[in-house]
């Protein structure tokens, strides 16, 4: 190739290069343009006033009238934007009439400091937003955009919205798993601080469920592919974390109703300000229009309009951190307020999987037998105790399931099985009969609930066959759980479908102030209307699935979800991981969010106040007036933004 070839060519790839970095420049200076809009404004505001005690006054208005066009260009916008889509008029119409106003009269300097500062608190609010939006950008760069499929023997690289259901990835060590599936191949631990927030490594052996954005750590494994890239459960959390920054709290809302009747109450009274006290106090009419355009600084609300949204934001991406997701900020608000939790007890305070303690059956019948036929039939139920049922036996026997002729699942109850001509009851006692199951048990089912194991009798068609006693044993952070709301002045109440004896066994573990036993899913639900009326604000806690009546009955749903997707779906607060100790981390998140909205609001209001007392006694002037409002502004936004930490 000739020299001027590769010149050309050369200069080809540098305009080539500087095509392709634009767009990043551009993408990189747009969250700071308001920032740098600001600080244009304030070097030309000092450039001005500079240039103004060199008596260069036609220079040195051409500098202000610049630091207002660039300092408040995107408020401006914003403010009339607004004002014509709402027809309601807000702060940033106040500013605008302000700094206009304040240069009418010949206050250039005051008025362009005014907009200096307001674009100032602008870009830090701004900032703010981001920053609390900060963990869910975050989230969405560790999704894995490629994955390794693996089709025919072959490797392939491939954009993970390319992958089906069924699809076999490869995933090595080190890389994020692209999508949610079950593990066919290989063993490993994965780090899944991006689902439950724990940052304790899980190992992961075949047939266990993995989820993409968490990181495999150790071995070379592969993945069937059990959901679509946009339908995986870390998706999920980044909508739902998305959804729930949008959402306005009670709070926030009546704040921006009562923002439009304020302005236009501050404006009325800055009208009758231009006149009244040329009139009624002797004052000039230079004098009576500088008060009023104080007046109109002064009184802006800013400093209230922001006195909750920051702060809202922030404790929601605190939360998410954590593995706590908040549906929106009137959850969030409402959980300070507690007065009572109601616990669903398996899944909640026990681990949700019980062992088989006790087998028990009629004396001519095989045990092995009445496993086997009772585990085929509980394999159709996803009720925890037949679960556990299906696992011991095939563990135990190791023998194929039968498969039942018609089936029947009673919730709250039992199930109702047929295999070959015999129909089979398996549940409560009151389900197959209460009175043959007492005399069946002969005492013993006493001894075995006083134990806390629950009691599942199975009756074919010559009455109870036999009974099997399970046991689920108390999280082991449910006692300080416990120990910690009481300290917080909670009243804990367990609604269980247990027995009374089962039921008074763990309650007394579990420390829990007060326990109903025997619940069906409806009765849960006239519970906890029982408890809101005594307690009026109340949580209910469960799995979300069984509990979804009691969870959307409650004044907060708090689901314990352990990497679920179904408890995203059910509750308004979802505890990625099933740690009970959670619940208070995210009472006491709320009561700090409340507290620092209150003084907020407080603060606001008092400096308010105190700014627009010193304006009539004419002690404060403009540039103290514009100081003391938008620094009261920057100050509950910062004090907001302590939310985000710890």
């Amino acid at each position: 190739m000739s020299t001027e070839a590769k010149a050309t060519t050369r200069q080809h790839q540098h305009y080539q290069l500087d095509a392709q970095d634009k767009p990043n420049l551009l993408s990189r200076i747009a969250p700071h343009a308001e920032l740098i809009a600001a600080i244009l404004c304030g070097v030309l505001i000092l450039v001005g006033w500079i240039v103004s005690k060199l008596n260069f006054e036609t220079a040195s208005i051409i500098l202000f009238i610049s630091a207002f066009v660039i300092g408040g260009f995107a408020k401006a916008k914003e403010g009339i934007e607004s004002t014509i889509k709402e027809k309601e008029l807000n702060v940033e119409m106040l500013m605008i009439f302000a700094a206009i106003g304040s240069a009418i009269i010949g206050y250039w300097t005051e008025g362009a400091i005014l907009i200096f500062i307001f674009a100032l608190s602008g870009a830090l609010e701004t900032y703010t937003m981001n920053k609390s939006n900060r963990e869910i950008s975050a989230l969405m760069e560790l999704q894995p955009e490629e994955a390794t499929l693996l089709r025919n023997g072959m490797e392939k690289v491939v954009h993970v919205s390319s992958l089906q259901l069924g699809d076999h990835i490869l995933v090595k060590p080190g890389e994020r798993i692209p999508s949610d599936g079950v593990l066919v191949k290989g063993q490993t631990t994965v780090d899944e601080a991006t689902i439950t927030g724990e940052s304790l490594p899980v190992s992961k052996l075949v047939d266990d469920t993995v989820f993409a954005g968490t990181v495999n750590l150790r071995g070379s494994v592969t993945i069937k592919v059990t959901k679509l890239s946009s339908e995986t459960l870390f998706q999920k959390i980044i909508q739902l974390v998305q959804s729930a920054q949008s959402e306005k709290s009670p709070s926030q809302q009546f704040i921006e109703r009562f923002e439009g009747k304020y302005v236009k109450v501050v404006l009325a009274v800055v009208a009758l300000m231009m006149f009244l006290p040329y009139f009624l106090l002797d004052w000039s009419w230079n004098e009576t229009f500088y008060r009023a355009m104080i007046l109109l600084v002064v009184a802006s609300p800013c400093a209230l309009v922001a006195s909750i949204t920051p702060a809202t934001l922030s404790a929601i991406s605190n939360g998410a951190k954590k593995g706590i997701l908040f549906k929106g900020g009137v959850h969030l608000e409402r959980l300070g307020h507690l007065n009572a939790i109601a616990f669903d007890k398996t899944g909640t305070l026990t681990k949700g999987k019980p062992e088989i303690t006790d087998v028990l059956v009629r004396d001519n019948i095989d045990k092995e037998e009445f496993l086997l036929t009772v585990a085929s039939i509980e394999n159709h139920s996803n009720h925890p105790l037949a679960q556990s049922i299906v696992s011991h036996t095939k563990t135990t026997l190791n023998r194929d399931l039968l498969q039942p002729d018609g089936l029947e699942d009673i919730s709250g109850w039992g199930v109702i099985g047929t295999i070959g001509a015999k129909k089979w009851k398996i549940g409560k006692a009151d389900f197959v009969d209460k009175d043959d199951a007492t005399a069946f048990s002969n005492g013993i089912s006493k001894e075995l609930a006083a134990q806390g194991k629950t009691i599942v009798y199975v009756q074919d068609n010559e009455g109870i066959i036999g009974l099997i006693a399970l046991k689920d044993t108390i999280r082991k952070e449910t006692k300080e759980a416990m120990a910690q709301l009481k300290d917080l002045g909670i009243y804990t109440v367990m609604l269980t479908g247990d027995g009374h004896k089962t039921a008074e066994a763990i309650a007394n573990e579990a420390q829990i102030d007060h326990h109903i036993a025997e619940c069906l899913p409806e009765a849960k639900v006239e519970h906890l209307k029982d408890l809101k009326r005594k307690y009026m604000n109340v949580a209910m806690i469960g799995d979300g699935i069984n509990d979804a009546p009691a969870l959307a009955t409650a004044n907060v749903g708090i689901a314990m979800g352990e990497g679920t997707d179904v408890a995203l779906e059910t509750a308004d607060v979802v505890l990625m991981k099933n740690d009970l100790s959670r619940i208070t981390e995210a009472i006491k998140l709320s009561r700090r969010m409340n507290t620092i909205i209150k003084q907020n609001i407080i603060f606001s209001i008092s400096v308010i106040m105190l700014l627009i007392c010193t304006n009539f006694l004419q002690i404060i002037d403009l540039p103290f007036g514009v100081i003391g409002h938008e620094g009261s502004t920057i100050l509950v936004i910062l004090n907001g933004l302590r939310l985000l930490k710890g």
